[in-house]
């Protein structure tokens, strides 16, 4: 027995010897990684989508319009008191497409887009005015309305945004041209002319420009989502300033 617990602690002895003078093996890993892939989707390349947008839109009618009522609609009269309109307010939705070209530089990515919206977006204003002689009493009526709509707007816009795993976060700016209509009434009664109602309406070409701000997400393949936020300025002898959300779809190819 004796023997026996000899010859094991010599051959442990052996054993922690040989073991420490062996070189030490690569550990074999298999298909795990050292952590998840923070990998950026590559943006680079031409792309197209569709997109709708829903805003609100304010319109600054005055002073222009109110000098046409007053001027050209109906005669003012010694007995009228015409009221100002006021800033023009209405919220609206529309629809459109967009295509760009995307430039990638590691995370940083460039590009050019052509954006259009067309939009059913009409701001009222509205006014009536009442003039009383020194007995008190009612002598005359006035009432004007304006109606400025922005139909269509197409921009060309310069992006720049930082790719962030499938998420592309971009800021733009751009100008553009659009078409705005603008619905002119104005009424007086009693009135010195005739007729005693008003009615006028014109288009014309404008020009403007926007900016803001929005994220690209990388669905599947090519596949994207759009989120955006946009300010719209469009200058004319009427002002319209349209504040937007916009979700859209998108291909990149």
């Amino acid at each position: 027995m004796r023997g026996l617990l000899l010859a094991a602690a010599m051959l442990g002895t052996v054993s922690a010897a040989h073991a420490a003078d062996m070189p030490d093996l690569p550990i074999l890993r298999g298909s795990f990684t050292d952590g998840l892939s923070n990998s950026s989707v590559n943006w680079q390349g031409y792309y197209v989508g569709g997109q709708g947008e829903y805003g609100a839109i304010t319109s600054k009618v005055a002073p222009g319009i109110n000098s046409d009522i007053q001027s050209t609609f109906v005669s003012p009269g010694p007995a009228y008191n015409w009221q100002p309109l006021a800033f023009a307010h209405s919220n609206s939705a529309g629809y459109g497409a967009f295509a760009g070209y995307n430039g990638q530089w590691d995370d940083v990515v460039l590009g050019i887009e052509a954006n259009y919206i067309h939009g059913g977006f009409k701001s009222t204003s509205n006014s009536v005015g009442q003039t009383f002689n020194n007995f008190n009493v009612l002598v005359a009526t006035t009432a004007t309305s304006a109606v400025v709509g922005v139909s269509d707007f197409g921009s060309l816009r310069a992006r720049a945004g930082y790719a962030w795993g499938c998420f592309l976060p971009y800021a733009f700016i751009g100008g553009g041209v659009g078409s705005q209509t603008v619905e002119r009434y104005a009424s007086a009664s009693p009135s010195p002319v005739l007729p005693a109602t008003t009615f006028a309406s014109k288009s014309k070409l404008v020009y403007g420009y926007s900016a803001g701000l929005g994220v690209d997400v990388m669905v599947v393949g090519g596949l994207f989502l759009r989120a955006e936020y946009e300010y719209q300025r469009v200058t004319s002898d009427i002002e319209s300033n349209v504040n937007s959300v916009r979700a859209g779809l998108g291909y990149k190819f």
